[in-house]
């Protein structure tokens, strides 16, 4: 800032000259003492000058209408909106956020840096503020095959940038606690650039939770036990309290929206689908849902807003206060929570739910093109999907609505005539494979998937966390197949075949992660897929992709299927899907 500059603003909030924006008659929530206060807002050259009586160039009468700080996630992948940067900003701004910390891992496990690269700058002119946070376990863990192995050496020159705020989630703590060098180093280079390491540790605990806060990791995500939540707290940690589209830890955490656990606690999503992100919102819709479970409002506002910026250094966001962003939104009342219009460093950026002036998507095909062609694999034959293992019991993986958690179930080896061997469709068991599209290395992990509700046909996805192999669900093989092949076919995407014919596909050629279109385009697409798989049994509490897309995660309890077979999260190694 110029010193005129500060100069005017000055001036202008002492009130010897008038405010170029003021913001008359307002109740502004004061997230500092949990306050409503009846004011005027000014601002000039895009900071709050004052909160008070103030006159101004331009002035807007609230007429009673609240207005509060610009929302802020805390923790997101915006690679699982499926949207490029800008349809993700057109589809999170209108809601309130202002601001996103972001992790680029999903990109960054299937290109690189190149990835990394990529989200940086289709997120550099964008009205919404994005910060980044580098992917820490690129691949997840040495029991995953990802596109792309990203050590400290290739993360430190990123630390220079203002737009990055730490290490993201730290989700190896196995490696972590066990003092992997590897891991150290890229703790040691954040920490030294003084920026923020966060944390992904479920139910770790006792020592082990000592060892790894002592590593340097100041936060977890992965809470969905208050009291696992409650010991992580004592210990020193922040709780991002996760509501996104398949994970929703809210209702499980709502004793930490109120003193003193609330100054230390923030709300986050994650990950969400565009239609989630459309038609319930953001961070705003987190903040509806806690005051309707009965949170006072400024409270589950200040989660939102003051508590991630303080955390992340944000210091000039996340209030309505003298010498902060203007970043700003205005809502009729509380209890609603709908945000009639958002100011954007005291502009007017959105208003009734649309952008005003909408950031166009631009390309670099060349410097792109690792991301833009990101399948190198053969097509899939009935031979992939040969069951090599014998035995009399089948290990099946079972889904837990609204979580990301899986638990363990052995049964006697199936085998029912028109489904795959393996497959129960009347105990919603089905087949499940993971197919290697990075480096052509033909890997195939096989394995039994349960809970998916899926009665008939296949489902595929090259959405699959975190290194984003192609995970395939199916009854029986010749659909599986189909599925498959339709993905790759797309250079990623989804996929729902049901007897031979492709019911529904959705093209995400972007890493196979995101598309280049709108959010209403991708989410029509996503609808009428989940709609066509309701038809075929997947249940209401199971997101037939969300859910899909973190059965291959190795670093959630308790077991998962990736491209070198079912994995034991617990003991971090690999066991048979058949015995």
């Amino acid at each position: 800032m110029q010193a005129e500059t500060l100069k005017q603003q000055i001036s202008a909030a002492k009130g010897e000259v008038d405010a170029e924006l003021v913001l008359k008659r307002a109740k502004v929530v004061n997230v500092f003492t949990n306050e409503i206060e009846e004011a005027d807002v000014a601002i000039h050259h895009g900071k709050i000058i004052g909160v008070g009586e103030y006159s101004g160039q331009n002035e807007v009468d609230l007429d009673g209408k609240y207005v509060c700080p610009g929302l802020i996630d805390g923790h997101i992948h915006i690679e699982s909106s499926m949207l490029c940067g800008p349809a993700f900003e057109q589809a999170v701004l209108p809601h309130g956020t202002t601001a996103v910390i972001t992790d680029p891992h999903e990109i960054s496990n299937v290109a690189g840096t190149t990835g990394l690269n990529f989200m940086l700058e289709t997120t550099r002119n964008l009205k919404l503020s994005v910060y980044f946070m580098l992917p820490s376990c690129v691949p997840s863990t040495n029991l995953d095959e990802s596109g792309a192995v990203l050590e400290a050496k290739e993360l430190a020159a990123y630390y220079r940038s203002e737009r990055v705020l730490g290490l993201a989630e730290l989700m190896n703590s196995y490696g972590t606690v066990n003092g992997d060098a590897k891991i150290l180093q890229k703790i040691c280079d954040c920490i030294a650039a003084g920026k923020n390491v966060d944390g992904h540790a479920p139910f770790l605990s006792g020592k082990d939770l000592n060892a790894y806060i002592t590593a340097g990791v100041q936060s977890d995500h992965e809470c969905s036990d208050v009291n696992e939540a409650l010991e992580k707290l004592r210990r020193g940690q922040y709780i991002m309290v996760r509501e996104g589209t398949a994970a929703q830890n809210m209702n499980a955490l709502l004793p930490l929206f109120k003193e003193p656990y609330c100054d230390r606690c923030m709300l986050v999503t994650d990950d969400k689908h565009p239609g989630d992100l459309l038609r319930g919102g953001h961070i705003d819709y987190i903040i509806r849902k806690a005051i309707a479970a009965g949170v006072e409002p400024a409270v589950a506002i200040k989660m939102g807003t003051l508590i991630p910026a303080k955390y992340f250094g944000l210091k000039q966001n996340g209030a309505v206060a003298p010498g902060y962003a203007a970043d700003l939104i205005v809502v009729s009342d509380l209890k609603n929570f709908t945000v009639e219009s958002v100011y954007k460093n005291g502009v007017l950026a959105a208003e009734d739910g649309k952008m005003l002036e909408p950031t166009a998507l631009s390309i670099n095909e060349i410097a792109f093109a690792r991301v833009l062609n990101s399948f190198n694999m053969d097509e899939i034959t009935l031979g992939d999907l040969e069951l090599h293992e014998t035995g009399e019991n089948e290990r099946v993986i079972c889904l837990t609505p609204h979580e990301l958690l899986t638990s363990e179930k052995i049964i006697p080896f199936q085998n029912h005539p028109g489904t795959a061997p393996g497959v129960d469709v009347e105990n919603q068991i089905v087949k499940l494979a993971v197919f290697e599209r990075h480096h052509h290395s033909g890997h195939v992990g096989l394995g039994f998937l349960g809970n998916y509700g899926l009665k008939c046909g296949a489902v595929a996805s090259s959405i699959a966390h975190d290194s984003h192999n192609l995970i395939v669900a199916g009854t029986n093989d010749a659909d599986m197949v189909l599925a498959g092949n339709t993905v790759r076919k797309n250079k990623g995407g989804l996929a729902f075949v049901l007897n031979g014919r492709v019911v529904g596909e959705l093209a995400l050629p972007v890493a196979g992660l995101m598309s280049m279109e709108s959010a209403e385009e991708v989410e029509k697409k996503l609808q009428a897929l989940k709609a066509a798989l309701k038809e075929a049994g997947i249940s209401e509490e199971i997101d037939a992709f969300m859910t899909l897309a973190f059965v291959s995660l190795p670093v959630i309890p308790k077991l998962r299927l990736n491209t070198y077979g079912v994995v034991d999260v617990e003991q971090q190694k690999i066991v048979p899907a058949i015995f």
